[in-house]
Formats: structure tokens, C-alpha cells, sequence
């Protein structure tokens, strides 16, 4: 009788794939090591709603949110006359302010993020911008790799 532990087929499958993960078409898919969104917009309260929506769409896809940040707001005033001519006591001023914030996300493969960023920026809403940079990883070029050390035998060396 046999009394090795017996995992499912696909825990084995699962455990037995490099970190990069192949594709359907054979080719190795990307990893992430972060990948930052910058939001943008004249509302806060659409932005805080925004931005819980993120954070829980991450939750339920199992996405680790390194962190959340705020940025300062940009505010820009423009004054303009109502008049074309020179009378200055008839002059208004407008104001617009832009909101940013930020959300770090860690640890993510290729189609993941693909999937995900295709999903939140269908549900962008209006009057907002989104900035996506992402931080490949990527491997050493070969130029840059270290020599593998060469291990010397005893029965060359002379005395």
C-alpha cells in the first residue's frame, strides 16, 4: 500500500509552472514588478468614489495595493476682461482646480494587468484622466551578466 501523500492534478500542474507563466502561443508572459495609476480630474468626490472602486475591483481579483497617495492639487486662475476695451474695473476671474491621486500596485503578470486595465478604463467616468506606468521585469543582457567563475582542479596545478 502506497501512503505518499497524493496532491490533485492541478495543484501539481499549478506548482510545476516557472513564475512566467506561457501563454496560449507559446510565449512567456510578462511580470510586472509595479505598475503606478495616476488619476486625474476636477472632482474629489468622484475621485474618492473612483478610487474605492479600484481599490475593492483589486480586492476581489486578488491584486496586492502596495499603497494609495495623494497629490497636491494644481490650482490655475485665469483673469479676463469683459470688455475689449481697456475699462479694468470690468474683469472676471476663473478658477480650475485638478485633483490627483495615485495607486501603486505590486506583483502582477502580463495578462492580469492587461485584463484589469482593460476592465477599469471601461468604467472611467466622466471628467477623468487615468496615467498607467508599468516597471517590466526584465533579464540581465548578456553583456551584463556576471562570468560564471571558473572552479579549479587540484591535479592541474604543479609544484
Amino acid at each position: 500500500m502506497n501512503t505518499s501523500l497524493r496532491l490533485p492534478s492541478l495543484l501539481v500542474c499549478h506548482l510545476s509552472t516557472s513564475p512566467a507563466q506561457v501563454e496560449g502561443d507559446g510565449e512567456p508572459d510578462d511580470l510586472y514588478r509595479s505598475i503606478v495609476l495616476e488619476m486625474k480630474g476636477h472632482d474629489p468626490t468622484v475621485m474618492a468614489s473612483y478610487q474605492k472602486y479600484l481599490c475593492m475591483t483589486c480586492e476581489e481579483l486578488g491584486i496586492h495595493v502596495e499603497r494609495v497617495w495623494e497629490l497636491p492639487k494644481c490650482i490655475e486662475r485665469r483673469s479676463l476682461l469683459k470688455s475689449v476695451h481697456i475699462y479694468k474695473k470690468h474683469f472676471r476671474q476663473y478658477e480650475s482646480r485638478t485633483h490627483f491621486r495615485n495607486i501603486e500596485l505590486k506583483r502582477l503578470t502580463g495578462s492580469t494587468a492587461d485584463t484589469f486595465l482593460e476592465y477599469i478604463e471601461r468604467n472611467l467616468p466622466e471628467g477623468m484622466a487615468l496615467k498607467v506606468t508599468k516597471h517590466r521585469i526584465e533579464p540581465l543582457p548578456p553583456h551584463i551578466r556576471p562570468a560564471p567563475k571558473q572552479v579549479e582542479d587540484d591535479s592541474t596545478i604543479t609544484q
